[in-house]
């Protein structure tokens, strides 16, 4: 599970740090473009950063749907359970498992709906002209407008990104049948940093602080 974990971390990195730096080239590009700079302004005219915005949206989309599964795993999803935490054992821990096995089921059910979207919508053709079966019958699918993707590439997000969000629900419905607990995530906490004890100084200023402190 932990090189699942890092798959889906450096994912969700890539997936956002590139549409981050393609959003920048291509405001960049705008602006040098409507800029009245000889020779640079006419480079600009002729580079085609078209299919920047259409690029943008394929790896938002990709990251929101695996960002989901990684919401699930750590907690960070936002949810009301004024109620839940009003119950107190056996039936908190039943509306609880309850509530992460229709989770589960939920996004299985859109796992499935979506692989079978995505084999109808060329990746049946796709998988068969690769390895060299016959095509003859089968739908190729549409291409993006910019980009000229095979759209079921695009559609892919939906059954991957749901099945792993399905897989992170039974994965926390496990280990809270197990040890009781659920994921839980800390604002203040940031990854691979070190809780270390303040120094003496710091921690003889903390103390007058607290002292002097109404």
């Amino acid at each position: 599970m932990k090189v699942l974990d890092h798959l889906e971390e450096w994912l969700i990195a890539f997936l956002m740090g590139g549409a981050t730096l393609i959003i920048f080239v291509s405001v960049l590009h705008r602006y040098l473009a409507a800029t009245p700079i000889p020779g640079v302004q006419d480079w600009m005219l002729h580079v085609d950063v078209s299919w920047a915005q259409e690029l943008c949206i394929i790896m938002f989309v990709w990251m929101c749907k695996f960002g989901a599964a990684y919401g699930v795993r750590t907690g960070i999803h936002v949810g009301v359970d004024v109620v839940v935490n009003r119950l107190q054992g056996p039936a908190r821990a039943r509306v609880i498992t309850f509530g992460l096995l229709c989770g589960a089921l939920f996004t299985g059910v859109i796992a499935l709906l979506g692989a079978t979207f995505v084999w109808k919508n060329g990746g049946h053709y796709a998988i068969f002209h690769a390895v060299g079966l016959d095509t003859t019958d089968l739908f190729a699918g549409p291409t993006t407008p910019d980009l000229e993707w095979p759209t079921w590439i695009v559609y892919s997000a939906i059954p991957l990104g749901s099945s792993l969000m399905c897989l992170r629900f039974l994965q926390v419905a496990w280990t809270f049948w197990r040890t009781g607990e659920l994921p839980h995530h800390d604002p203040t906490h940031v990854e691979g940093m070190q809780d270390e004890p303040p120094l003496m100084g710091e921690a003889t200023a903390e103390g007058e602080y607290r002292g002097h402190a109404p």
